[in-house]
């Protein structure tokens, strides 16, 4: 079966294969159990992982809390990203700024042509900002604020793949890739937009209901919608830094 065609493999025991060198995208790997193989150089990237309750067990030992603690000694300021008050999300965004700022000044002083390489067929950086152009309009223009037509024509929305394609609300988003001058402006207003509503935020409006924007009969809250901004942000902020290390 070829590794790109629909089916399940569940439940199945593999003895004395190789997967050397193979890679999973998009897989269900939940409650995999590997005993007795030689996993050296094996790489795992899953912020699903640092999810409340979920564990991963390597020789016994639950890695999960080693890894969060360890992404926050390298990115100051993430541990900010559970804040529950409206003083919190506001030095939570605050530290998201400026590290984003540093992240983008780094970027913009390599050669020409870096903020728009793909790192093993991942985004580039100009495509992860169009990306939290998008999450910002859909997480707080749409579930927020509830806007009708929230979106950005320069956003990347999840499932792009060629550049180009119709926004939640039937908008039409941008054909191929816009200049970096109009991401980063685009990108600025949304900080912009983001930092404006958590100055005038109260705790009544972080307790109030709001609706998943992919899933409307999901309930969400106010606070919650905006945690996954922050989530957002600190993953891509990462998975950034990681490809920039790799193209410097």
């Amino acid at each position: 079966m070829d590794a790109t065609e629909p089916g399940s493999l569940r439940g199945r025991t593999f003895r004395g294969r190789s997967l050397r060198e193979s890679r999973f995208v998009g897989c269900d790997l939940a409650g995999v159990v590997v005993r007795g193989s030689d996993v050296a150089g094996m790489e795992v990237d899953s912020p699903w992982l640092l999810e409340e309750g979920g564990t991963f067990l390597v020789n016994g030992v639950d890695v999960v809390p080693l890894v969060d603690a360890e992404l926050d000694r390298r990115f100051p300021g993430r541990e900010l990203r559970r804040a529950a008050d409206p003083e919190g999300l506001r030095r939570a965004w605050a530290a998201l700024e400026g590290t984003w700022a540093a992240t983008a000044a780094r970027a913009a002083a390599m050669p020409a042509g870096t903020v728009d390489r793909s790192v093993d067929g991942e985004w580039s950086f100009a495509q992860t900002l169009r990306h939290l152009v998008m999450a910002t309009d859909l997480w707080l223009g749409r579930a927020v604020l509830e806007r009708e037509r929230p979106f950005h024509p320069v956003g990347l929305p999840y499932d792009d793949d060629d550049g180009g394609t119709v926004a939640f609300d039937g908008s039409e988003l941008s054909s191929g890739e816009p200049a970096f001058e109009e991401v980063l402006e685009a990108r600025a207003d949304r900080q912009t937009l983001v930092r404006a509503y958590l100055d005038d935020v109260t705790a009544e409006e972080l307790a109030a209901p709001r609706r998943n924007p992919h899933a409307p009969d999901h309930g969400e809250t106010v606070l919650s919608c905006l945690r996954t901004i922050i989530e957002e942000e600190w993953e891509h902020h990462r998975y950034a830094v990681r490809d920039l290390d790799a193209l410097g």
